[in-house]
């Protein structure tokens, strides 16, 4: 019997010295699985953050699309007869400063810088005259051009309409089917 008893403890022993092990190596396999989850899901965020980031590129696109052929009539409609429309206008300047105009509309004596969004903020008001204001720091051979802006989007909430109306910003907008310019007949734009 107590050779029985002797037996059991040792048979406990390795037991509970096998189940140790076992658990041990469960845990090191889970940590690993948690790695290697991790690591997928990184790269599953990386390539899904690349595909947005190139369907918010084509949704930009064609927004800009769209609006670039109105411009001709919206500003025609206030008095600037246009001549010219061009898409995504760029200048660098040392530094590693960079500008990017969306729509760059011209007549004779008048630039107007068009920033284009499908849904527009405040920041990207704000952030659209800083580039006003730069304008003709990257743009030198238009400095003899009355510079004027503009915001267009498909979606833009009615305060961010009245901010950018507010510091004399022409705003094109959705309405229906047709893109329209949200200022009143009295409105006078800015210029820098």
């Amino acid at each position: 019997m107590r050779e029985d008893r002797e037996a059991n403890k040792e048979i406990n022993k390795e037991t509970d010295r096998m189940v140790r092990e076992m658990f041990a190596e469960t845990s090191r396999q889970m940590q690993e699985t948690s790695k290697e989850i991790k690591e997928v899901n990184k790269q599953l965020n990386k390539q899904l953050n690349k595909q947005l980031g190139k369907l918010g590129n084509r949704l930009g696109e064609f927004v800009e699309g769209l609006v670039a052929p109105a411009c001709k009539t919206l500003f025609a409609q206030r008095g600037i007869p246009v001549h010219k429309v061009s898409r995504r206008m760029e200048a660098d300047l040392p530094g590693d400063r960079r500008m990017e105009i969306d729509l760059f509309v011209v007549d004779t004596d008048a630039a107007i810088l068009v920033e284009v969004k499908s849904k527009l903020t405040l920041d990207d008001v704000r952030d659209h005259m800083t580039r006003l204001e730069e304008f003709r720091e990257f743009f030198p051979e238009y400095a003899d051009k009355r510079t004027m802006g503009a915001v267009a989007a498909m979606v833009i909430e009615d305060q961010v309409i009245r901010f950018a109306i507010k510091n004399g910003l022409f705003v094109i907008m959705q309405t229906g089917e047709t893109l329209t310019l949200a200022n009143d007949e009295a409105f006078i734009p800015r210029e820098w």
